[in-house]
């Protein structure tokens, strides 16, 4: 016996790609899914490219999403979602991924989770992560969700059908407060005893939010270029630690450093010029701010959808470094390194001050890949024996 196989399902979800299991398929001893996963996706490969697995050597092609019927009276499907990261052997499942959350309707639906009619699917997501409602609505063809569309998603080439998605009181998903140390900016000490103004916000998912002058960067550049700044990236990472505990949601830097997709860490920018990873030119008049996010210690391509949902939120915050650089307005363009982002975010300040946020929507695509068995090594994985839909690869 050398390998298991296990059914599952490989999806594009916003600029994202995971593997999809049906959770009656997994063990129901959660403490052996991490093995799995590992397995799967090629996680903790030092070469960082998980040849070895179906990863894609960054964050955003490294993930796991896990579905289930919900029992709860306001969701129609559970979404676990899992980061596995590529060269560590962290499989953290303490955020969501909001771009994989617009593949999760369309797959309920197409797997007969859901019972549809008509022209379009209304499909509620109870993400067990930040246990959160999320609504999707989308297109249907046939009874299936419709893939063929005329919606543009910068970073996915070409076009595709739109997926809706409306983020219900995302504010403290992780931390149960929209604004965690309850204060719009807050000074960080970082661990080399330097300090750093942050503004700390968590919606969607926690995020850590600098001004791009800060840290020694303009606000428009290349993930790629930012790739070889290695003083950049040890900034942010010190930023995203000190806040990590600042936020609570580790105990000490030690804590943090294990703890690598939570907060996210950015810098903003006033809007400006800038390109796009395609090479066409992208004008201030097209954003509303600049922001470049890291998402487990590597430059994201495009923006976690979360991430953008957050920066939005922090944008209407008054006070915040994200909301001293953005643009007036309904809607948040949130520009990044693939395009625009659009996120409209119902904010609003309380009578008592403190603030709220209702809903955070914002439109992706998605599309089904492959149907079929993933393998996964059955020396780290003995539990899968007794598992009926585990089965033994000779």
């Amino acid at each position: 016996m050398r390998q298991f196989r296990l059914p599952t399902t490989f999806m594009r979800g916003g600029t994202s790609k995971a593997l999809v299991f049906h959770a009656r398929d997994l063990p129901a001893d959660r403490s052996l899914w991490p093995d799995i996963f590992r397995s799967a996706i090629g996680g903790n490969d030092p070469y960082g490219r998980q040849l070895d697995g179906m990863g894609g050597g960054i964050s955003s092609l490294s993930k796991v999403c896990v579905i289930a019927p919900s029992a709860r009276e306001d969701a129609d499907i559970d979404y676990s979602f899992f980061q596995v990261s590529p060269t560590s052997d962290s499989v953290d499942d303490s955020s969501n991924c909001g771009n994989m959350s617009s593949a999760m309707g369309p797959f309920a639906v197409d797997e007969g989770l859901v019972p549809v009619s008509g022209d379009e699917a209304r499909v509620r997501i109870y993400n067990t992560n930040t246990q959160k409602i999320i609504i999707s609505r989308f297109k249907l063809d046939d009874g299936m969700a419709a893939v063929d569309g005329e919606f543009p998603l910068p970073g996915v080439a070409g076009f595709g059908s739109a997926v809706s998605l409306d983020f219900l009181r995302p504010g403290g998903a992780r931390t149960g407060k929209i604004l965690p140390t309850g204060n719009v900016r807050d000074v960080l000490t970082l661990e080399d005893g330097s300090t750093i103004e942050a503004s700390m916000v968590d919606a969607a998912n926690p995020c850590v939010f600098v001004r791009a002058a800060d840290v020694g960067a303009e606000g428009n550049e290349s993930p790629l270029a930012m790739d070889n700044d290695l003083g950049l990236l040890a900034k942010l990472e010190a930023v995203r630690r000190a806040a990590s505990v600042a936020m609570g949601i580790t105990a000490n830097l030690a804590e943090a450093a294990k703890v690598p997709s939570a907060p996210k860490v950015a810098f903003v920018a006033p809007p400006m010029d800038s390109q796009r990873l395609n090479g066409v030119a992208m004008p201030a008049d097209d954003v509303d701010l600049l922001a470049r996010m890291i998402s487990v210690g590597a430059p994201h391509r495009a923006i976690p959808l979360t991430g953008a949902l957050c920066t939005a939120c922090a944008g209407k915050i008054k006070g915040t470094l994200v909301h001293e650089v953005t643009r007036p307005g309904a809607e948040v363009r949130v520009g990044q390194a693939s395009g625009t982002t659009v996120v409209d975010a119902d904010v609003t300040q309380q009578a008592d001050g403190s603030w709220h946020a209702e809903t955070a929507s914002v439109f992706r695509t998605q599309r089904r890949l492959m149907d079929g068995f993933v393998y996964v090594s059955a020396a780290k994985n003995p539990g899968l024996v007794a598992l009926p839909t585990a089965q033994a690869a000779e």
